[in-house]
């Protein structure tokens, strides 16, 4: 079996942002962690999942159906590879998109946040949005709704584009209720996934894929977020890659705004108010 089968069958058994298992691949290489597998060299009943997947993994269907969805399976080594998600401590083994693939590697900007933002958030996540393609870069959120589907029509409206990063196989495209967002957003811009066709987006796939957010991007903004929000995950995962954090602040009583608050008071986010204040945050550091 060839080395990208075989980087596609470790992709479809093994969850995103597994440190295990990065390392094992980092260390020992694709083609050697995929036969040791086959040669039960992992403790069976610990990995017993990862085991009967990547045994009974047949490449051609899933291949297939990639393809089928209009798609791309991509991998380190890729020409369009994004060679900044490899500095995450447990980087994608590969990732599927689907539209302009070129696009991952561009200068860019995560804008995350709330999924119910105050009317406030919303304008100032479609703002900013168009503010940065007004300046050359691409924007990167989750496709949520709330704070990301702002982000992204934002970016569209100012005839820019962005990238939607989902927590389900690319067919699902979940929400469902963004699926004419997504199109548009393809048009010119893409959407990145970590796992295959048919997988659900289960809640510890959206952390995982927070980090793919933060590492896609130079920087990251928060707009609204709740105190205990996934938003600051994405930004604490771009604080470890040192990549610049900001946050939007808001009225001291508004809970849509606590989690910018948090972040700024802990000095893990830098305050801003303007595009021209994150501009020439982001051109300091």
């Amino acid at each position: 079996m060839k080395e990208r089968a075989q980087r596609l069958a470790l992709f479809s058994a093994i969850e995103g942002g597994n440190v295990f298992w990065s390392r094992e691949i980092s260390e020992r290489g694709v083609q050697t962690v995929f036969e040791r597998i086959k040669a039960d060299a992992y403790d069976s009943i610990k990995h017993a999942g990862i085991v009967e997947r990547v045994k009974s993994f047949e490449s051609a269907p899933l291949f297939q159906s990639i393809e089928k969805t209009g798609s791309h399976f991509i991998v380190p080594g890729d020409a369009h590879w994004p060679l900044r998600v490899d500095e995450l401590e447990s980087p994608p083994i590969g990732l599927i998109v689907k539209g302009n693939v070129e696009v991952l590697s561009n200068p860019s900007l995560a804008i995350v946040g709330t999924r119910n933002p105050t009317p406030y958030g919303t304008r100032i996540a479609g703002d900013f949005a168009a503010g940065f393609v007004d300046r050359e870069w691409d924007i990167i959120s989750g496709g949520a709704y709330g704070v990301d589907s702002a982000a992204h029509r934002g970016a569209l409206v100012a005839e820019g584009r962005t990238v939607a990063v989902i927590a389900s196989g690319i067919d699902l495209q979940y929400p469902s209720g963004n699926s004419r967002l997504f199109d548009e957003i393809c048009e010119s811009g893409a959407i990145v996934t970590e796992v295959a066709p048919g997988v659900p987006a289960l809640p510890h796939r959206f952390l995982t894929r927070n980090r793919l957010i933060a590492a896609l991007s130079q920087a990251t903004l928060v707009v609204e977020a709740a105190f205990r929000s996934g938003s600051l995950r994405t930004a604490r995962d771009a604080a470890e890659l040192m990549r610049p954090v900001m946050a939007i602040p808001g009225p001291i009583n508004s809970p849509s705004s606590e989690g910018c608050h948090r972040l700024i008071g802990e000095r893990s986010a830098e305050l801003v108010t303007s595009v021209a204040d994150a501009i020439e945050l982001i051109s300091a550091l």
